[in-house]
């Protein structure tokens, strides 16, 4: 039988600290979700934000109930491990409220291009073309690794890297059918999530 070992997250006085974090770093999130409205008929987005808000229900509890397995547990320096990845965690977040900023009307929930749409070029979108999918990729780790939990940090990145993966193709696609050359010029120019790595 697998034995248990309580999270640093889940105990007084961490557990507040922790939920003050999460909850700083996850509301603004599902505020992008509630906003995440297709226009009639769209088919644009191609059920990438289906993917995520049902993957999400699905890898968050499992992750939180995975935390207290004895087996998978980060034992020792816990309290570094908690720290480290709460800072982790909002820097993720700051990194997405960065690009929030940066695309400004063109940031939305689901994949939607307008009919105006730029390409935009400016701070990290100089060298990375989803650097907010990359800040997302932060926070599903530093939670993870707040939770101080090998097997938590498994299915939360997983998670992450198997609903980015179609939703990038489906954004790279549509940006590319609509913006045309630009944008497969930029394509051409720019990493997707680590500036001159991948």
């Amino acid at each position: 039988m697998i034995s248990s070992t309580q999270p640093v997250a889940y105990t007084s006085p961490y557990a507040w600290i922790f939920w003050i974090v999460f909850l700083i770093a996850y509301v603004p999130e599902l505020l992008v979700v509630a906003r995440a409205k297709p226009a009639p008929g769209d088919k644009t987005d191609r059920g990438s934000m289906t993917l995520i808000i049902i993957a999400s229900w699905l890898a968050l509890p499992a992750t939180f109930w995975v935390a207290p397995c004895s087996r998978f547990a980060l034992h020792n320096h816990r309290i570094v491990w908690f720290a480290l990845g709460l800072t982790i965690l909002l820097a993720g977040s700051a990194l997405r409220r960065y690009c929030f900023r940066t695309l400004g009307r063109y940031f939305t929930g689901n994949v939607k291009v307008q009919a105006d749409q730029p390409v935009i070029q400016h701070g990290l979108y100089r060298f990375v073309r989803h650097p907010s999918y990359t800040g997302a990729m932060f926070m599903y780790f530093g939670t993870g690794l707040a939770l101080t939990n090998w097997l938590s940090i498994l299915i939360i990145v997983g998670m992450g890297v198997i609903t980015y993966s179609y939703r990038v193709h489906v954004e790279e696609h549509a940006l590319g059918n609509s913006i045309g050359q630009p944008y497969v010029e930029y394509m051409q120019r720019t990493k997707r999530f680590i500036p001159f790595v991948f």
